[in-house]
C-alpha cells in the first residue's frame, strides 16, 4: 500500500475515533428519541429547521468576499489589553425581595430571581472550541468567579449547543452544584454523556413551559442553528427563553437573526423588566442567524422590554467586526430610540427593577 494512502487511512481512522469518543463533541440523540421529533413543524427529516425557513447557504461571490475580508489586517478585532472584571468578592449582598443579574462576558449570566439562582448559557471556559488549547482566547485573563466557586445553582438554562454557549469543562465542574438543567430538545444527550443525572434534565420544545416554585420558564422560538461536530448539524433545537417570576420577568434572546417571532413573544408574554439580547458576532452576510446591533434594539422593543442588557460580546472574537463595535452600535441605536440600556462591566451586578443601571462606557 502506498505511503500516501496509508497516511490518508490513518488520518481517517483518527478523525472517526475523535468524532465517536472525544467527550467535548457531545452525543447525538438515539433513533427512538429522534423519531419522536418527526411530528414537529420545525423538524424535517433528520434535523431541526427554522420557521419561517432561513437559507444559510453562501454563493461563491459571498465566499470570496469572506476570504478577502479574513485576509485583511484587523488591528482592533481583539482588545489590546485584557479586559478588567469585577470579582465575586465585590458583589453586593442580595437584599430582601431583590432580583438581579450578573454578566460574565459573552452570553453567560447569573440571574438571581425571587430567591432562585439561574445560570444562563454558562460558557466559563477559556476558548469556545472543542480544543481550547488552539482556540481564540477569552478577552479577560480571569473570570469574576470560577464554576467550582459558584454557590448552588437552582437552574442551568441553555439556549443551544454551540461551544460559545455550552462548554464541556464548565458543565463537568458544575456536576453536583445544580438542581435542574432546562434545555432545548436534543441537548440533553450531551449532558447525559458528560455525567449529568438524567433525572434533573428537562428538555423542551418551542412553547413548552416548566414551573419551579413560582418561576415560569417558557422555551420560545429563535432563528439560528446548532451542532458541535462534523456530523450533527441542526440535530438539536435552539431557542430563546421567557423567565417570569411573581414580580419580575426577564427575556433572553439566545442567538439568532431578527424576525417576527420577537413581536409574537412580546404580544404573548411581555412586557419584560429586563432583556438579555444578543448584539455581537454579526455580519450582513449572516444576518439571518445573528442580529445586527440595530436589530437588537428593535427586537427589545418588539418583546416589550424595559431595560436592555446587550450580551454576546466582550469575551471572544467570532466575527470580523472590531471587538467594541457591537456595544457602540447598540448604544447609539438605543439612544436614537430612547431605550434604557444597562452596560455593566464583566462581573458587575445589575438590579432588576431598580432606578439606576450601570451605563458607563467602560470599554473606551
Amino acid at each position: 500500500m502506498p505511503a500516501t494512502l496509508i497516511t490518508v487511512v490513518i488520518i481517517g481512522i483518527v478523525i472517526a475515533l475523535v468524532l465517536r469518543y472525544y467527550p467535548p463533541l457531545g452525543r447525538t440523540e438515539t433513533k427512538e428519541r429522534r423519531a419522536a421529533y418527526g411530528r414537529l413543524e420545525h423538524y424535517s427529516g433528520r434535523k431541526f429547521v427554522n420557521v419561517p425557513p432561513v437559507d444559510m447557504r453562501m454563493d461563491m461571490k459571498t465566499v470570496r468576499s469572506l476570504l478577502r475580508d479574513y485576509a485583511k489586517p484587523k488591528p482592533a478585532i481583539r482588545p489590546r489589553q485584557p479586559l478588567p472584571v469585577v470579582p465575586a468578592a465585590d458583589w453586593p449582598p442580595l437584599g430582601p425581595g431583590e432580583s438581579r443579574v450578573t454578566w460574565f462576558g459573552h452570553s453567560a449570566s447569573l440571574l438571581e430571581l425571587e430567591g432562585k439562582r439561574i445560570l444562563i448559557d454558562p460558557m466559563l471556559g477559556k476558548a469556545p472550541t472543542p480544543f481550547p488549547i488552539f482556540g481564540n482566547k477569552r478577552y479577560s485573563r480571569e473570570l469574576p468567579v470560577r464554576p467550582e466557586e459558584l454557590p448552588f445553582i437552582d437552574v442551568v438554562l441553555l439556549s443551544h449547543d454551540h461551544y460559545d454557549h455550552l462548554d464541556y469543562g464548565t458543565i463537568r465542574k458544575l456536576r453536583g452544584k445544580a438542581g435542574l438543567y432546562i434545555v432545548p430538545l436534543g441537548v440533553g444527550a450531551h449532558l447525559r454523556r458528560w455525567g449529568i443525572d438524567p433525572s434533573i434534565i428537562r428538555e423542551c420544545d418551542w412553547r413548552d413551559e416548566i414551573r419551579l416554585d413560582g418561576i415560569r420558564f417558557v422555551c420560545a422560538p429563535a432563528r439560528h442553528f446548532s451542532g458541535r461536530s462534523l456530523t450533527d448539524r441542526d440535530a438539536t433545537l435552539w431557542c430563546s427563553w421567557v423567565i417570569q417570576g411573581r414580580e419580575r420577568s426577564v427575556y433572553y434572546s439566545g442567538d439568532g437573526g431578527y424576525g417576527p417571532h420577537f413581536k409574537a413573544i412580546g404580544d404573548e408574554y411581555g412586557p419584560f423588566d429586563l432583556t438579555l439580547m444578543e448584539c455581537g458576532q454579526y455580519d450582513k452576510r449572516w444576518a439571518d442567524i445573528h442580529m445586527l446591533p440595530e436589530e437588537t434594539v428593535q427586537a427589545h422593543l418588539d418583546v416589550r422590554g424595559g431595560v436592555l442588557l446587550p450580551v454576546h460580546w466582550g469575551a471572544f472574537t467570532l466575527s470580523l467586526h472590531d471587538w467594541h463595535d457591537p456595544i457602540e452600535r447598540v448604544t447609539r441605536a438605543a439612544q436614537a430610540k430612547q431605550v434604557k440600556m444597562a452596560t455593566p462591566r464583566i462581573g458587575e451586578t445589575v438590579a432588576i427593577g431598580g432606578d439606576r443601571y450601570p451605563d458607563e462606557a467602560w470599554w473606551k
